[in-house]
């Protein structure tokens, strides 16, 4: 099956067509970072981490940019708000974006561009525009961008621009000539941040940046364009009809965008208290237990972020690592041997579907189920049948863990594993003694406390709930 993928922009399925055959330009818009991330970008980091390993694993020669804004309205507020430098607040946000990548799994870009690196690039760009009349210098110094002259404005979002002005709130003593007309840069206020231009000092609008460091990586058309569920207007189609109008070219081939993550079915908000950061979630879950959350729906989905969702994540994992356990030698077998392999074929076919991680992680449950069969009467075969599964893990970021450090890790307050070791060895010396019911209470107990005994001609071993 060759590879499909969901293209916002005409609103269904393509077989996917690369403008250079076997590379792939994809950018990804990044954080504004003035505050930690929350789940939700954790949602799009895990996406578009996945997807460039499947490409990746299939022999896609893939360019994989993600950007960071840098400088913005949020950041310089809460610069302010905390009495330090921009670039401090930025530094500080961007180190510890990168610690939750590293914990979630995410492999960093190969280009990672900031906004302020870019600033010559983006005057360059906005210059073309007001050289070309789509955009203009208002009398207070900012820079707009005219939408009136771009007439396919609202093709990827499929808004009208007509209703757009219809809606459009209209300011009193507004300096723009459309109120739909959104800035590319902005004029300086007294005391605040500022680069030079042609235009007097200030700093660039956010649709400008991701425009500017966009084209200066991958090139004025590149293939794919990513970004979460909030970004299709106006951010995304901003950046379309800014960039068309400078170089003259389609700019981006395919757009993919992620799905939302609601919480307990409502949409994430600080006002609602419910608004949670990746750390914040870590300190609770495994970080396997998370990614592994966000994989299990397709990545175009939207997602609920319950606790009940998270252990059945949990619970998901589990089997996967307790089908490992008696195996946590095997080493993940080359891909380009599974070209037999009925289960492999049956993951490439689901994530050739527009990257259909559900359907892949389903052909690796039905391994599981095989493994586990395989194990009490043909060893070879097991694992076998285990290497290929953690090949197929390899592309998903998961199954890194030793399984049984994963299967008995605890939290805070949790029996440790010393504890329930001494209580194995009582129950063992209970069973022998014929105190069958100390052993039944000591299993009990456990159970109580979260920890599920196992018991097997090779003896008891133990897990976590």
């Amino acid at each position: 099956m060759a590879l499909t993928l969901y293209n916002t922009l005409t609103r269904q399925k393509e077989v996917y067509k690369p403008i250079e055959a076997g590379k792939i330009r994809m950018y990804v818009c990044g954080i504004t970072v003035y505050d930690y991330c929350h789940i939700g970008h954790a949602r799009v980091m895990v996406s578009f981490d996945v997807i460039t390993r499947y490409l990746r694993s299939q022999g896609w020669d893939v360019t994989y940019v993600r950007n960071i804004t840098d400088v913005d309205d949020k950041i310089l507020n809460r610069a302010i708000e905390n009495g330090e430098s921009f670039t401090d607040l930025t530094d500080r946000m961007i180190d510890a974006m990168h610690e939750d990548e590293d914990a979630l799994g995410v492999l960093r870009p190969d280009i990672e561009p900031r906004a302020t690196g870019h600033m010559d690039d983006i005057l360059d760009m906005v210059q073309i525009l007001v050289d070309n009349h789509y955009a203009y210098v208002a009398d207070n110094g900012d820079v707009y961008y005219r939408i009136s002259r771009f007439p396919e404005y609202g093709k990827l979002s499929n808004k009208n621009p007509e209703d757009l002005l219809a809606g459009a709130r209209v300011e009193v003593g507004d300096i723009k000539e459309d109120p739909r007309d959104f800035a590319l840069w902005k004029s300086a206020k007294p005391g605040e941040v500022s680069w030079d231009s042609p235009w007097g000092p200030g700093r660039p609008g956010w649709h400008i940046e991701c425009s500017a460091m966009s084209i200066c990586c991958l090139g004025e058309t590149f293939d794919i364009h990513g970004g979460g569920p909030d970004l299709p207007f106006p951010h995304h189609e901003n950046e379309i009809a800014q960039s068309e109008a400078a170089t003259g070219k389609q700019y981006v081939n395919y757009w993919m965008h992620a799905g939302a993550v609601r919480v307990d079915d409502e949409k994430m908000s600080k006002s609602l208290g419910n608004f949670f950061t990746i750390r914040e979630v870590l300190k609770k879950y495994h970080p396997e237990v998370v990614r592994y959350f966000l994989l299990s729906s397709h990545y175009r989905s939207p997602i609920n972020y319950s606790e009940e969702n998270l252990i059945e994540a949990k619970g998901g994992l589990e089997r996967f690592y307790t089908a490992l356990r008696p195996f946590a030698d095997v080493q993940p077998v080359a891909l380009d041997t599974l070209k037999d392999s009925d289960y492999y074929q049956r993951f490439v076919t689901a994530m050739d579907d527009d990257f259909n991680t559900r359907e892949a992680l389903a052909a690796m449950y039905d391994l599981v189920r095989d493994i586990n069969t395989q194990a009490k009467t043909d060893d070879v075969r097991a694992r076998q049948l285990v290497a290929e599964l953690k090949a197929m893990a390899g592309i998903f970021g998961i199954l890194d863990a030793d399984p049984e450090a994963f299967l008995q890790g605890g939290g805070e307050g949790d029996l440790d594993a010393e504890q329930i070791e001494a209580l194995i060895v009582e129950r063992a010396d209970a069973k022998k003694n014929r105190d069958f019911a100390r052993a039944d209470q000591i299993r009990e107990d456990l159970l109580a406390q979260g920890v599920v005994l196992e018991d097997s001609r090779e003896g008891t071993t133990w897990r976590r709930e």
